[in-house]
């Protein structure tokens, strides 16, 4: 049976320089796409539809092996660390042409998308990989053009070259290992090689997206989930990995923009995807029934799950290949997901934290200066046993912007723009903790999430703006003097403690973590963000 493809003859590979391949695939439905999967053996189709595969030794993003090349347009612009780390332009130029080299008489598959839900600001892009199931990922996570003349013209302005199975030489090519994740802003091209984990494909796209939006657009883009109300009321939910972004968002009573990235324009929010990529590890039908419905249907692509292979049914338990198991899937497999992936402007901003020493409260009311310095704090916290050489105490995380990965310029850019728009829009601001309550990691408990989905409730619905709040003596937040379908002691984090001192001892250090964390923005920031963090240990 042939397969049906939509070429694209205006725009073909030999304006990438790809020439001498075999097989080109272009555009291909899901179901094709299925059909390839097989045939190559790179997965296996599971019970009620779902495609299982496996992503060998990286099995999440490679941070140390990511590279921003370092080039003239822009080098000046670039947010250059620890995090955004240069690599010499003329051996990626060589690194390029031996991949060139790789990928001749091979075969290749192309889906021609575009990143961003609103037309104003879609940026039109192309992955092109060497296996299908990579294909299908980015058919699921981008926005796919449906109309074929459109397709068959299709001019990228950003294109994704994976080739998970072509490995770089670190002495040759100035990389730390044989995986690379090389981003060219001047080129708009982003190479990917000797890692088959797809997270890397939808986070580059993302970079280049967040170097580009604030630049060219005065768009900001936000690490982040979004949904809205039946009345429009838009809400969007910052939080790094493990603090409940995605299973938050996803609610039964609103529909979702989307689970991980936005744009905030001056028309409103809107996604800059077209699927999710869920974290599905102990995934819960009752507290996560859409995203576990979602694990069970034709088209999701599951990565390293426990799969039985007689029965071939899932188990979302079995944490033997990783923790960090994922479901990727197109948007409309979420009941009630708006279509259009826009929404206005958010009536409520919560940043969501795992705070794993116990001493945040559930919920606070941040002022906008609290906000941006939040923002930029981006604080959630690693308990022991998540990663290797942790000991037995909770390690805070710091992640400015809640996405430090993929903020490709310096972090007041984005904080500024931030303080503006909750301003001018008139936004409230939350400040939500999911972690820990009556004691640390191994002493407390995790927060009760019917407790936390009351507390989103009384936000959304408005009820909580209308509490008297306290101000909290370490931090300074407003907590209310209470919440609708919540206990009164369990919002004072310090009621919840049997030792009050040890309360203080805790506070106080994570505290001093803040301000420690905090002297790396405090060159750019204005003085009335710099106070509105810890009043403790305050210089």
């Amino acid at each position: 049976m042939q397969l049906q493809q939509t070429i694209n003859k205006k725009y073909g590979l030999e304006n990438h320089g790809i020439k001498n391949v075999g097989n080109v695939y272009w555009n291909l439905t899901t179901g094709a796409l299925y059909e390839e999967i097989v045939r190559r053996r790179e997965g296996l189709i599971l019970h009620r539809g779902p495609i299982a595969v496996k992503t060998g030794h990286f099995t999440g993003r490679a941070a140390n092996e990511k590279f921003i090349v370092k080039e003239p347009s822009s080098e000046s612009h670039v947010w250059w660390g620890k995090v955004n780390r240069p690599i010499d332009e003329k051996k990626v130029d060589f690194l390029f042409l031996r991949l060139l080299a790789y990928i001749q008489g091979k075969d290749l598959y192309i889906q021609d998308c575009y990143a961003g839900a609103d037309p104003k600001y879609q940026v039109p892009i192309r992955i092109i990989t060497e296996t299908a199931w990579h294909n299908l990922f980015a058919r699921n996570m981008f926005i796919q053009i449906e109309d074929e003349k459109k397709l068959t013209n299709h001019v990228p302005e950003c294109t994704i070259l994976n080739v998970p199975h072509f490995h770089a030489n670190p002495e040759l090519d100035g990389t730390n290992s044989e995986a690379f994740i090389i981003v060219n802003f001047g080129k708009k091209l982003i190479l990917i090689g000797g890692t088959s984990y797809a997270g890397e494909i939808k986070k580059s796209v993302f970079t280049i997206l967040n170097y580009f939006l604030p630049r060219k657009e005065k768009v900001l883009p936000m690490h982040c989930s979004a949904n809205v109300g039946g009345s429009g009321d838009v809400a969007i939910f910052f939080g790094l990995s493990g603090t409940g972004k995605t299973t938050l968002s996803a609610d039964p009573e609103r529909g979702l923009i989307g689970d991980d990235e936005h744009g905030w324009s001056d028309h409103g929010v809107f996604n800059f995807e077209g699927g999710c990529y869920a974290k599905v590890i102990h995934l819960s039908p009752e507290a996560e029934p859409q995203i576990y419905r979602c694990t069970r249907r034709f088209g999701t692509i599951l990565e390293n799950v426990g799969v039985n292979p007689d029965t071939r049914r899932v188990d979302l338990d079995d944490a033997t290949l990783t923790e960090n198991t994922r479901a990727a899937y197109h948007i409309s497999a979420i009941e009630g997901a708006v279509s259009s992936g826009m929404g206005g402007h958010p009536r409520n901003i919560i940043m969501l934290t795992c705070d794993a020493f116990g001493v945040m409260p559930p919920v606070a009311r941040l002022t906008p200066e609290q906000a941006m310095y939040h923002f930029l704090s981006g604080y959630t916290a690693k308990v022991a046993g998540t990663e290797k050489g942790m000991g037995d105490e909770p390690q805070a995380t710091f992640s400015t912007c809640f996405g430090a990965p993929f903020m490709a310029l310096p972090p007041g850019v984005y904080a500024t723009m931030l303080g503006e728009k909750i301003l001018k829009y008139k936004s409230d601001c939350w400040l939500v903790n999911t972690g820990w309550t009556g004691g640390p990691y191994g002493t407390g408990k995790r927060m009760d999430i019917s407790h936390t989905r009351a507390i989103l409730r009384a936000i959304l619905n408005g009820r909580l703006k209308e509490i008297k709040t306290q101000e909290d003596p370490f931090f300074g937040l407003h907590i209310p003097e209470s919440c609708p379908d919540v206990p009164k002691e369990v919002l004072q984090p310090k009621n919840t403690w049997k030792d009050p001192a040890a309360y203080d001892t805790k506070a106080k250090e994570l505290a001093g973590l803040f301000h420690k964390n905090f002297k790396n923005y405090s060159e750019n920031v204005p003085d009335e963000v710099k106070s509105a963090g810890p009043k403790f240990g305050r210089d």
